[in-house]
């Protein structure tokens, strides 16, 4: 077959909800990709910062074989000898009381969001129904209605109303709107991303998220951090929260929480949060299943034994600063932390952020645009710096055929 043939496939049997960059792969190692027809590429979307460890790391995919050939699914109906070994070391390893196990990073929002709203009437005493939870403009949480009902990107949400209720929008890294949604009692959270990536890398000015926790605590609010893309050493640190000593009170992990092996997402909150849920409340039948919880603890192992939140802060200052240096009027800024950045194209006919990856594919980089005018730029965080300047070189030569 050839890539054409597979395309075609997929746009004759699958729904289009997708716009793919024509390029049809079929094996990963590392930072590398190769297509059906052998050709190497550089990856740098990393699955949207999913496969942060590389692609078959071979740590977590031999946890995922070993664990596949003696149990892989339980469900929640019983225990098994494997959930309990995970809930210990990753709330261990965040320093939370407990952990909610699930699957994608729109099933961890949707968790944060019942828990925040059950709190609010548990805990807070808000009268049942009225509970309200702060969200910011051009945010991206998932794709379920609950969570388009809190989204400005008309993409996102139009067509799919009724909306969910609940939600008071306000402008991100914005500091006096926060203080101004927290004056109505009934507020129970503040949902956010520390780094809007998906909106195209938006990093809010230092201090934004310091001074957003402590008016959340102030207000008796819960500080909620959607560290799906941010989280797992992706940003230099191993929370984005942990560039200013924040500690969410309630953290959604998922991606990079496995390698990207297999799907596995996570709530962490101490007690008080956490057992307003009762059995029966919420659950999921793979959440928590033991396949996933294996490839969970091998995944977290890589990132501290790899020194991956060392590598992610010490390569992205060399991708800022060789990105910076690329003298071209395509280019009007680049922006980012750790290797989670973007460069924000000015779109011109024939010369647009599309057409800068194409190029840069068949250069041998693959990167995506996001809002039509952005590239994200988020290799594997075990990148080397001699890959990394080969990378951007033929980055720069991609852009130079623009001149």
């Amino acid at each position: 077959m050839t890539p054409k043939d597979y395309m075609d496939r997929e746009s004759k049997y699958g729904a289009h909800n997708y716009h793919p960059l024509p390029v049809v792969l079929e094996k990963g190692k590392g930072v590398y990709l190769w297509d059906v027809e052998g050709k190497k590429y550089y990856d740098f979307l990393s699955a949207y910062s999913a496969v942060n460890q590389g692609h078959c790391h071979p740590k977590i995919v031999k946890a995922l074989t070993d664990q596949a050939q003696l149990l892989t699914l339980t469900s929640r109906a019983f225990y098994n000898n494997v959930l309990g070994e995970f809930e210990e070391y990753v709330t261990k390893y965040f320093g939370y009381d407990k952990v909610l196990p699930m699957n994608t990073g729109a099933e961890g929002d949707e968790t944060a969001l019942k828990l925040c709203r059950r709190w609010a009437y548990d805990v807070k005493g808000i009268k049942d129904g009225e509970a309200k939870i702060i969200v910011c403009e051009n945010n991206f949480h998932g794709r379920t209605i609950t969570v388009i009902s809190m989204s400005t990107d008309p993409d996102a949400y139009r067509g799919y109303g009724p909306y969910t209720p609940g939600f008071i929008k306000i402008p991100f890294n914005n500091i006096p709107a926060l203080e101004d949604a927290l004056k109505d009692k009934n507020v129970a959270g503040f949902l956010v991303e520390p780094i809007q990536g998906e909106a195209g890398v938006f990093v809010p000015d230092d201090g934004y998220l310091k001074k957003a926790y402590e008016f959340c605590k102030k207000n008796n609010v819960l500080f909620i951090a959607d560290e799906v893309q941010t989280g797992i050493a992706r940003t230099g640190k191993m929370l984005a929260c942990d560039h200013e000593g924040v500690r969410p009170d309630i953290l959604i992990l998922g991606k990079a929480i496995s390698g990207g092996v297999v799907p596995v997402s996570c709530v962490l909150a101490d007690d008080e949060i956490m057992l307003t849920i009762k059995p029966g409340e919420h659950g999921s039948t793979y959440g928590g299943n033991p396949l996933a919880c294996k490839v969970a603890i091998a995944a977290l192992e890589v990132i501290k034994n790899e020194k991956l939140v060392e590598n992610a802060a010490k390569m992205g200052e060399i991708f800022r600063r060789e990105m910076r240096n690329i003298h071209s009027d395509m280019i009007e800024l680049v922006r980012g932390k750790g290797l989670l950045n973007a460069v924000v194209i000015r779109n011109k006919p024939g010369k647009t952020a599309w057409d800068v990856c194409l190029a840069m594919a068949d250069k041998g980089v693959l990167a995506k645009p996001t809002h039509g005018n952005i590239i994200r730029f988020a290799p594997p965080l075990v990148i080397t710096e001699k890959e990394l300047l080969d990378a951007i070189a033929r980055i720069k030569e991609a852009f130079q055929l623009f001149e």
